[in-house]
């Protein structure tokens, strides 16, 4: 699914993560431990941003979300989201 959905993610610490609007169009959707939320718009569907299960005191959000954002211009690190924990060792976050 990470694969086909083209998600691009910016992984930034929850203290520094704002929602400006649209809280009341967000749904929740958990799976098997419940640590991952990922919240998708209510009347759109799209996954705009989550709390991943691998590091939980981040937000990782959609770039595609952002209002103002071309993803054209950002330096993009491939990941595989395919095989999710494997990427995630071997991923050096920069700083």
């Amino acid at each position: 699914m990470c694969a086909k959905k083209g998600f691009l993610h910016l992984i930034v610490r929850a203290e520094h993560f704002e929602l400006l609007s649209g809280a009341d169009a967000l749904t929740t959707y958990e799976f098997n431990t419940r640590v991952a939320k990922h919240h998708f718009c209510r009347h759109c569907g799209i996954h705009s941003f989550y709390v991943p299960r691998s590091d939980p005191d981040k937000i990782d959000v959609n770039v595609r979300c952002l209002d103002g954002v071309d993803p054209a211009a950002l330096r993009i690190t491939p990941f595989d989201g395919r095989h999710w924990e494997e990427s995630m060792a071997r991923h050096v976050p920069w700083r």
